[in-house]
C-alpha cells in the first residue's frame, strides 16, 4: 500500500480532516463534555510535544491530509498554542480550530499571521443563567462579544450549540435569530452519549425535531434548503433576507457515516478512529521509540467500522454498554 491510499479504509472513504487535541484541560465545565467531578487528567509527560505534534501531523499530510482542526479540552489554555498554530501554518493544509470563545481575543493577530479563517465557537445558550449552568461557569457575555470581534475582524464564524430537551430547546428559533444581522453559521448538534455525561435517548433534539420548530415559525417559501458538500457532517438552510445560516448535525438520528473523512489526534497520542469509538492506537509511544507510525495509523484507519463504531442502529445507542468504555469529551477533542 502506498502512502497516497494509507488513509482510505475498506469501506472507500479517504481520511483527509485530522483533529488535533492540544490539551485535556478547559477554562469551562460543561456538563455534556465533562463529568461533575472531571477526569483523570493524562501525566503531562504522557502528553505530546509541540515538535511532536507537528512531526505527526507532517505525516499525515504527506499521507493525504488537507485540513487540520486544533480541539481540546480548550485548545487556547495551553501556553504553547501560539507556537503550534505557527508550526502547524508551515504545512500544506487548511488549519482552523475549535474554541469555547473565552480567550479568543487576545489571539486574533497570531490567528490571521497563521491564515485561520475560520473558527468553531461553541454557545449553548443565549440565556445568561442558562450558560452559567451549562458551563458551570459565568463567560456568557464574553463569549457573546468575542463572536462579535471575530466576525468584525473578518472571520467565518461557526456557533456550535448542542441541544438538550428541556433546557435549550426552546432557543432553536432565537439561535436562528441570531443569523439575521449577523454573518455566522449556526450549527445545532444532537446531544451524543459520552463517558460521564448522563446522556439517554429522552434528552435528545433530534434532527426532525429541530425541523419541525423551524417549520413551525417560518413559512415555508422562506426556508431555503442549502448545498451540502460530499463530506459535510451538516445539513444546511438559511431563512431569506438572513445574513448567516444554519445546519443540524444529526451524529444520532440521521448519521452521515458514508462520507466520513475524519480521523482524530488525542492529546497524550492516542488516535480514534471515530468519535464513537472505544478502541484506541498508540501513535505516541511509537514515535517515542524512533519506530515507523504509519502502520498504527494504516491499522486504524482499515479497521473502522462503516457506521459509529457498529452502533447502526437506535437501539444500540440504548445499550449504554456500547459507548461506555469511550472517553469523555473533553479527553477525546470533539
Amino acid at each position: 500500500m502506498t502512502k497516497s491510499n494509507i488513509l482510505t479504509d475498506t469501506f472507500g472513504r479517504k481520511h483527509n480532516y485530522l483533529r488535533i487535541s492540544l490539551t485535556e484541560r478547559c477554562n469551562l465545565r460543561c456538563t455534556y463534555c465533562m463529568p461533575a467531578d472531571g477526569i483523570q487528567l493524562s501525566p503531562k509527560d504522557h502528553l505530546m510535544t509541540y515538535e511532536e505534534i507537528y512531526t505527526i501531523a507532517k505525516e499525515f499530510v504527506n499521507m493525504g491530509v488537507t485540513k487540520i482542526r486544533l480541539t481540546g479540552g480548550e485548545p487556547l489554555i495551553r501556553k504553547d498554542a501560539a507556537l503550534i498554530m505557527e508550526k502547524l501554518s508551515s504545512l500544506p493544509v487548511q488549519l482552523t480550530l475549535t474554541t469555547n470563545g473565552v480567550i479568543v481575543d487576545k489571539f486574533i493577530d497570531h490567528f490571521k499571521k497563521c491564515d485561520i479563517k475560520t473558527l468553531n465557537v461553541s454557545l449553548d445558550s443565549l440565556d445568561t443563567q442558562k450558560n452559567k449552568e451549562i458551563t458551570r461557569r459565568s463567560y456568557f457575555e464574553k463569549v457573546y462579544q468575542n463572536i462579535i470581534l471575530l466576525v468584525k475582524e473578518g472571520f467565518q464564524v461557526k456557533v456550535n450549540c448542542v441541544l438538550m430537551k428541556g433546557f435549550n430547546d426552546d432557543e432553536v428559533i432565537d439561535f436562528i435569530n441570531l443569523s439575521k444581522n449577523l454573518p455566522v453559521h449556526v450549527r445545532f448538534i444532537e446531544f451524543m452519549p459520552f463517558d460521564g455525561n448522563q446522556w439517554n435517548m429522552e434528552r435528545l433534539v433530534s434532527l426532525q425535531e429541530i425541523l419541525s420548530k423551524v417549520h413551525s415559525n417560518f413559512e415555508k417559501n422562506v426556508i431555503v434548503k442549502l448545498y451540502d458538500a460530499p463530506n459535510d457532517t451538516t445539513k444546511s438552510y438559511q431563512i431569506k433576507g438572513y445574513q448567516g445560516t444554519f445546519a443540524i448535525i444529526s451524529s444520532v438520528t440521521n448519521p452521515f457515516c458514508d462520507g466520513c473523512n475524519r480521523i482524530r489526534l488525542t492529546a497524550n497520542g492516542q488516535i480514534k478512529n471515530c468519535l464513537f469509538s472505544s478502541k484506541e492506537s498508540d501513535l505516541l509511544t511509537k514515535l517515542r521509540a524512533g519506530e515507523s507510525i504509519i502502520p498504527i495509523i494504516q491499522n486504524a484507519v482499515q479497521t473502522k467500522f462503516k457506521v459509529r463504531n457498529g452502533m447502526d442502529t437506535l437501539e444500540k445507542f440504548n445499550q449504554s454498554d456500547m459507548h461506555s468504555n469511550n472517553r469523555s469529551m473533553i479527553a477525546i477533542g470533539g
